[in-house]
């Protein structure tokens, strides 16, 4: 494809870098210094205004456009400019900050001429909140219109699943484990489970499962964290909010109207206080610099359920996360804008470290892998994606049982979508027209799947 990246810094030098393997990549800053770091890659690289039509009319044709400029209103604007000098047929991604504009991580907003709208801050809010609900869970993300899962669990040792074979625990009745992330002494490796499959200790495991299954499955896999109650949203108690920006507000918006939630914020802009006080009205909003350490301890840091840190700042969200931790919190989220420091943030005592880019790079991808691709969600540490197919009338699966399809062995289908019921599947489960199948799948598999879905 011929790929226009308008913007080249974090996001846009690494949806640049992504792209440029099998694409011919155009990358446009008005910064000198950004553009030419992008000259790193193997890239075309434009010094210039990329939401100016005279520029876009300089560059060859093309089929895909992403703006991810720092400014909302050049992306959108950057899109529209796109639509035009294409004659419409160019895709067109922008990336948006401003609650404004966009309501959910990502949106089709082809009535302005952007054909996807995403949002970052928002996905990464929505995602830590699922955390947030999610006892013993370490990654989540939500298929489906939020009706199906994706869980990360890591299993520990005193876990009563270990060493027992999948076909005799029948998990299938609730979920389908997707994959197994297990270290040994030369490598990760990655097991699409089987029959035969067993977990040891400290295995990460995936699973796909329905909404409603979601207080069973945490029961199996995190069993300690679980206790018997009425909902999950019960078992959550208190959450210490740091920063209140963009992630930050969406987070604490998403999660302020829940009765069983103590929410309180430290936002150290005394402007911005007074900007959402009124905005997140069951919120204890403070003042303040979570660096200090005597802040932390005066705000009892030390009996929270989970610290979240979503500052501005990598440095400042590994510190007060470090010393939340030091003073007893029992769970610590942080936030990082550079994905490469997530297993470093990790390694020194974060729970969980996160980062807004992957959100957009996802939305590249699925647009570049298939039509048929409704949804993607790259696990890096899986080296893996889950993705979400929509079934047509031509798709090589129809009328055929799972277990006589030619699944790729690297690829494994987690649940299928049918109206309005989420069905687990099994080996007799046959594929109608509309169904939306969601697939766990290595990079070794696309082809195949492209091949039955399309």
């Amino acid at each position: 494809m011929k790929v226009v990246v308008i913007g080249a810094g974090e996001v846009g030098y690494n949806i640049a870098k992504v792209m440029s393997d099998k694409n011919d990549v155009i990358v446009i800053d008005k910064d000198a210094d950004r553009a030419a770091r992008a000259n790193e890659l193997d890239v075309q690289v434009m010094v210039g205004n990329g939401a100016n039509v005279d520029v876009l009319k300089e560059l060859p044709a093309f089929d895909l456009f992403v703006a991810v400029s720092s400014s909302d209103e050049i992306n959108i604007l950057a899109c529209l400019a796109a639509k035009s000098v294409s004659g419409g047929k160019a895709k067109t991604i922008a990336r948006v900050s401003n609650p404004d504009y966009i309501k959910k991580p990502v949106s089709n907003k082809s009535e302005v001429g952007v054909d996807v709208m995403v949002c970052p801050e928002l996905s990464l809010a929505s995602e830590i909140a699922e955390l947030l609900y999610i006892r013993g869970a370490i990654n989540a993300e939500v298929f489906a219109e939020g009706k199906v899962e994706m869980i990360e669990f890591i299993i520990s040792e005193d876990n009563p699943l270990i060493g027992k074979h999948f076909d005799e625990l029948h998990l299938n009745e609730c979920c389908t484990v997707s994959a197994i992330l297990r270290q040994n002494d030369a490598a990760n490796d990655v097991i699409i489970p089987n029959g035969d499959s067993f977990l040891m200790p400290d295995d990460h495991v995936i699973i796909i499962t329905r909404d409603a299954d979601v207080d069973a499955v945490e029961a199996l896999f995190s069993p300690v964290a679980s206790a018997p109650t009425d909902s999950k949203k019960k078992k959550r108690k208190k959450i210490l909010l740091i920063g209140c920006g963009n992630v930050g507000f969406y987070l604490a918006n998403l999660i302020d109207q829940d009765p069983e939630i103590d929410l309180k914020i430290i936002e150290q802009n005394q402007d911005r206080c007074l900007e959402v006080v009124d905005l997140l009205p069951n919120s204890l909003i403070l003042r303040g610099d979570a660096t200090n350490i005597e802040l932390l301890r005066e705000e009892g840091a030390g009996y929270f359920d989970v610290v979240v840190a979503v500052t501005g700042s990598d440095e400042k969200n590994l510190l007060c996360g470090l010393m939340a931790k030091h003073f007893g919190a029992k769970k610590i989220i942080a936030k990082t804008t550079h994905p490469d420091y997530i297993p470093i943030f990790e390694m020194v005592g974060v729970d969980i470290a996160l980062s807004t880019r992957n959100v957009t790079v996802n939305e590249v991808l699925r647009l570049t892998l298939s039509p048929s691709v409704k949804t993607l969600r790259s696990l890096p540490q899986a080296g893996s994606e889950v993705l979400e197919y929509l079934v047509t009338e031509k798709s090589e699966m129809l009328g055929k049982p799972l277990r006589d399809l030619q699944f790729p062995k690297d690829a494994i289908v987690g649940m299928i979508t049918r109206g309005g019921e989420q069905i687990i599947p099994n080996g007799n489960l046959e594929i109608f027209p509309g169904d939306r199948v969601i697939v766990l799948s290595k990079p070794e598999a696309y082809g195949k799947l492209k091949k039955l879905f399309k």
